[in-house]
């Protein structure tokens, strides 16, 4: 079959003839589609000239080599598709026209739509997040009862010379001494340069009467013993560390002096303390 298209496209081309082999109903398809081919040329008037005379079955047998084959030859022009120009009022390239489709209200409206329910939703996710933030905050906030205790008030007059006062604040205890004239005499006559943590005792006490100092040792935390020591002060019996009278370091493992806490002196002879 490959073989017969070869051909027929080469004789198309060149306007020869083709040899094809003969069956009986292949010679009468050959007659058929030349005498049709001839019709046709006449009905859409393609020229005036006269149709070719059909070939006769004699005229077409060739002699075969074969004995028992027989073979026509037939124009190519039978087998060729004629081809007719084919036209149309619409153009193929026409746009359609979608203008029913398009929504009436217009497309400012729905813009405007869409940007409503965008802010009010930012509006409500924000309203929410604020919201969630400020009940965590409140959760995670102090008590009413750790607030209270943030700051101690203290009435000193009811703290007489030369005695010491330990009160809670903020879960740690609190030194108090209404201390003597020797005492801040004593304090004032130490030589700064040879303590380990250096202070003068007017930067630890507001007063010179009033000393307030945390009552945590300074190497592990341990709670010093007032009036102890050998320097008059306090003394940490777990580890053997000595402060003054002005609460300072002077013996022990201890690197830093007691630490002083924020007070404040009010009327009426009263202390308040964070």
């Amino acid at each position: 079959m490959a073989s017969l298209a070869t051909k027929l496209a080469s004789a198309s081309l060149n306007r020869s003839f083709v040899t094809l082999p003969a069956s009986a109903a292949a010679v009468r398809n050959v007659l058929a589609r030349s005498a049709h081919y001839g019709s046709d040329d006449d009905h859409h008037g393609h020229g005036h000239h006269e149709s070719p005379a059909t070939p006769s079955l004699s005229a077409l047998k060739t002699v075969s080599p074969n004995a028992n084959r027989t073979f026509v030859t037939a124009p190519a022009k039978v087998f060729q598709q004629k081809r007719f120009n084919h036209t149309s009022s619409r153009e193929t390239t026409e746009i359609p026209n979608f203008d029913k489709y398009k929504s009436g209200s217009g497309d400012m409206t729905n813009r405007a739509f869409s940007y409503f329910m965008v802010g009010t939703t930012g509006a409500l996710t924000f309203i929410g997040a604020k919201t969630t933030v400020a009940d965590f905050l409140a959760n995670m906030s102090a008590s009413a009862d750790v607030l209270a205790l943030a700051k101690v008030e203290v009435d000193l007059s009811t703290i007489p010379e030369g005695r010491n006062v330990t009160i809670k604040w903020r879960g740690k205890p609190v030194f108090i001494r209404h201390r003597t004239a020797d005492e801040i005499d004593e304090a004032n006559s130490v030589n700064i340069a040879e303590l380990r943590d250096p202070q003068n005792d007017a930067e630890r006490a507001q007063k010179p009467e009033w000393l307030v100092m945390l009552g945590v040792c300074t190497h592990l935390g341990c709670v010093p013993i007032g009036e102890a020591g050998d320097y008059g002060g306090w003394y940490c019996p777990c580890h053997g560390s000595h402060y003054d009278i002005s609460g300072r370091i002077r013996k022990g493992p201890a690197p830093l002096n007691l630490e002083i806490p924020a007070y404040s002196f009010e009327e009426g002879n009263k202390i308040i303390i964070g």
